[in-house]
């Protein structure tokens, strides 16, 4: 329930553009997709289907969740083309889906430069294109006055009982992070990654945002960054200088991914989510580990556990999605 996808019209898009996010012939042949964080191998495993589904079969995977690539920035761009080109990307998806029976499962991406627009394409991927719901940017929710901004498309979304994915990535208009002084590959996307996916929960926990919108099923992703390690400190401090207890109980109104974790990290998440709201997640092909020989079968998880985990919170969460009306 938490993997890429940078096909269909995505390449052209980006082969047009002259800076990031863009791609560009690679020093050694073939091609580089430079994104936020740097340069990476562009290769078949990121916009051809079959690649993916060879994969799945070789984990055993038997459905993924395809989305956007959000992080890479195309959702926050703006000017001629961006609109159409992440409408006919939606289509695109859309058809994988009917293409191979199901096993792939897309979530959309959003033109969010022109926030009307992104409203009227949520609507759309719901309604015509009959997917499951949408991916946004994680920066949009570092701060509850931030996530208001999203209201025209947050509005759309609980119209028509979507799912919304929020993956780290950045605001319109907002420039990338600063490099780390050293190590950015753990201090940058890593600790400060994790710890930016935490403030997606404090927003939702601690705002309206839940009850305002409840026809929406949020999903957040790397099992909610550092949330599960940090919560008892959050409850102590809570109790020592607040007036009312920390809202844990508001946690289990999330859906979590296990993307690019362990298993100790699983169990964990599992222990204070509840294996009915974590789902197996790989984020690939940025990460090429398989997450049921790597993360699921190691952990200490029981069998019904570990049935939730890869496959019954997931196949649970779509028929609850499929069988809701886009009204």
């Amino acid at each position: 329930m938490h993997a890429h996808f940078y096909g269909g019209p995505l390449p052209e898009l980006l082969r047009a553009r002259r800076e990031g996010p863009c791609l560009r012939p690679a020093l050694n042949g073939g091609e580089e997709m430079l994104a936020m964080n740097g340069a990476f191998p562009f290769t078949p495993a990121h916009f051809d289907p079959d690649v993916c589904l060879r994969q799945m079969d070789a984990s055993g995977l038997t459905q993924r969740m395809l989305t956007f690539p959000g992080a890479l920035g195309v959702d926050i761009l703006s000017g001629p083309g961006i609109g159409a080109a992440i409408s006919a990307f939606n289509e695109h998806l859309a058809s994988l889906g009917a293409s191979t029976g199901g096993r792939l499962i897309g979530l959309a991406g959003l033109p969010l430069a022109e926030m009307d627009v992104a409203a009227h394409e949520m609507r759309r991927t719901r309604r015509e294109l009959g997917l499951p719901g949408v991916i946004l940017p994680g920066n949009y929710f570092e701060s509850i006055e931030r996530a208001r901004e999203l209201e025209p498309v947050l509005v759309a979304a609980n119209e028509t009982g979507s799912h919304v994915m929020i993956h780290p990535g950045l605001r319109v208009g907002e420039a990338g992070p600063a490099a780390a002084p050293d190590h950015p590959q753990f201090r940058t996307s890593t600790v400060v990654l994790q710890s930016q996916v935490a403030q997606t929960v404090l927003t939702l926990l601690l705002s309206d945002l839940l009850d305002v919108f409840p026809r929406i099923s949020f999903q957040v992703v790397n099992l909610g960054g550092t949330i599960p390690f940090i919560l008892e400190r959050m409850e102590s401090i809570a109790r020592h200088r607040d007036d009312a207890p920390f809202p844990t109980g508001r946690l289990r109104r999330l859906w979590y991914d296990s993307a690019s974790l362990g298993p100790r990290a699983l169990e964990l998440a599992v222990e204070v989510f509840g294996a009915d709201r974590v789902m197996l997640g790989s984020d690939w092909p940025i990460f090429h580990d398989d997450p049921v020989a790597g993360t699921l079968r190691p952990s200490r998880l029981s069998s019904a556990q570990k049935a939730a985990v890869s496959g019954g919170t997931a196949g649970a969460l779509l028929a609850r999605l499929n069988a809701r009306e886009c009204d």
